[in-house]
């Protein structure tokens, strides 16, 4: 504890001995410098639970200590290891440094099995070992559960990773800047494996249902949000001054520095894909006490709707009473909820497509905004059509733009528009009065407020330039901490890394539009 040779932690009686002993004194001083100035408190407060954190710590490595000499462990250990999904040699004991969620740093002797060599033939399989040892706990790299658990949501919920360090050392938890971010993007890193383990198993058939949707009517909402992704590092400038100052005979003057080459990035714009499975009522609101599920990717409009799909069949929607699906009316959403329903085995529960009514209004606005008349005809015009459409009239909406006198303007905006409410109209996604019958959700707030909350408040922000894997991890620890199953994500995890050997999270997504006449081998291609 402490150094890497120190004395050899025995039990949780001794460390907790131990710290009371050094904790008696400390009372002694506490006591005298409350006496005197009360009005530190505040300081104080915080250096007693620091003190208590780091007691907490010794506690916790005398309870590791003496669960890593009981029989029973050395039993669990190599059941690990036999049961690992990758072969494993025999192993060998290794000293390693680990951090407990109070901040205090053990070194641990702990078994490493490396992974077997396959002798013959190509070995595709990853080149992941297991400390099988503090795999028993659910240590991630170099770090325990909690503190790893800590650090990510700190790091998620913050602005910057600046930010999150300042809180972390502030709690007592002393970490360089470096190892907070190493250890946030750890835990979304090994997430996003977790999810494409899921994949892989849904892709063979052998993903089990959890049963959670069995029963209850079931909202699922698609959207896209946006972010900036930073590209390659541009060439920089060779011009010590700017034309303006060499044109004034300035860019030499005394007292003015030159201005140093310019270095900057490509930085464009990027559209995270984003859904949302919630249980509503029969009023079409979203129950509260259901947590809702969240995930979203980087990867495209096939990679989100394989993504619905899975976790459709994972939460068991295919027993659900209803399944609806509500959504804007771009095409990548609605060319994918076939096969969504398809695959997700949904063919047997009824199932309903609903055009977000907000978005349908709008886009009545933008009809009658391309005929050119004035404010006040317009303004009524779309009072009165606004209620004929939530009146599921749009046939009569349609006819109506359809006969309207244009003033000056092209035919094309407004015969886009049209086109935009038939075809929605012509699928059955516009029949509101039927869904306020039937309790069915008609607007799709509820992936708004997810792409505010996970993406907009932390991923999203004009000075905010993210590396495409750096984003995608902290997309995905946002979409487990944001609906508040996290703690469960994390006992999920360390189940996953104590059971499975993968080296990335990367995967192709099979095609999922319908538009796209995908081969056999293509859908059920291997997760490669």
């Amino acid at each position: 504890m402490g150094q890497e040779n120190g004395e050899r932690i025995e039990s949780a009686e001794e460390m907790l001995a131990l710290f009371y002993a050094q904790l008696v004194p400390k009372v002694t001083l506490w006591k005298q410098r409350i006496s005197d100035h009360p009005e530190q408190l505040a300081t104080l407060e915080r250096t007693i639970h620091d003190a208590f954190a780091r007691g907490a710590d010794m506690v916790v490595a005398g309870l590791i200590s003496a669960t890593m000499i009981e029989k029973g462990f050395e039993k669990a250990c190599q059941s690990s290891r036999v049961n690992f999904s990758r072969p494993l040699q025999k192993g060998r004991e290794t000293r390693v440094a680990v951090r407990l969620l109070g901040g205090m740093l053990f070194w641990a002797t702990a078994l490493y099995c490396a992974p077997k060599k396959k002798l013959l033939g190509r070995d595709d399989s990853p080149r992941v070992g297991l400390h099988v040892s503090l795999a028993q706990f659910g240590f991630g790299k170099g770090v325990s559960p909690a503190l790893e658990s800590r650090v990510a949501r700190q790091v998620a919920l913050c602005p910057s990773i600046e930010v999150a360090h300042r809180e972390l050392v502030r709690d007592g938890i002393t970490l360089d800047i470096k190892a907070v971010k190493r250890i946030a993007y750890q835990s979304g890193d090994g997430l996003l494996r977790l999810r494409r383990h899921r994949l892989k198993l849904f892709r063979q058939g052998k993903l089990a249902s959890t049963g959670e949707l069995a029963g209850k009517r079931v909202s699922v909402q698609i959207d896209g949000g946006r972010m900036k992704i930073r590209g390659k590092m541009l060439t920089a400038s060779t011009s010590n001054a700017s034309s303006d100052d060499v044109a004034q005979g300035q860019a030499d003057s005394p007292g003015r520095s030159a201005k140093k080459p310019a270095r900057s990035f490509e930085a464009d714009w990027r559209e995270p894909k984003l859904m949302t499975i919630f249980v509503h009522d029969e009023q079409g609101r979203m129950v509260k006490e259901h947590e809702a599920t969240i995930d979203g990717t980087l990867t495209g409009p096939d990679a989100i709707a394989e993504l619905v799909a899975m976790h459709l069949h994972r939460l068991g929607a295919a027993e659900a009473h209803s399944v609806t699906f509500v959504a804007d009316g771009a095409p990548w959403i609605w060319d994918r909820i076939d096969r969504i329903i398809q695959y997700a085995g949904l063919t047997s529960v009824v199932t309903h497509q609903v055009l977000d009514c907000c978005h349908a209004v709008h886009h009545v606005s933008k009809a009658i905004a391309s005929l050119g008349l004035d404010a006040d005809v317009r303004q009524g015009l779309y009072r009165q059509y606004r209620t004929l459409l939530r009146n599921g009239q749009w046939r009569r909406v349609v006819d109506e733009l359809a006969g309207l006198e244009r003033v000056g303007k092209s035919a094309t905006e407004l015969e886009t528009e049209i086109h935009y409410l038939c075809r929605h109209g012509e699928a059955g996604r516009l029949s509101y009065p039927a869904y306020r019958r039937s309790g069915i959700p008609c607007g799709s707030g509820a992936i708004e407020s997810s792409i505010r909350r996970v993406i907009n408040l932390r991923l999203k922000s004009n000075a905010m330039f993210w590396k495409s894997e750096n984003a995608e991890q902290m997309l995905q620890v946002r979409a487990h901490l944001i609906p508040d199953r996290w703690d469960e994500s994390i006992g999920e995890l360390a189940e996953f890394r104590r059971t499975q050997a993968s080296d990335s999270w990367h995967w192709e997504p099979r095609p999922m539009s319908c538009k796209v006449e995908a081969t056999d081998q293509q859908l059920i291609s291997a997760d490669d």
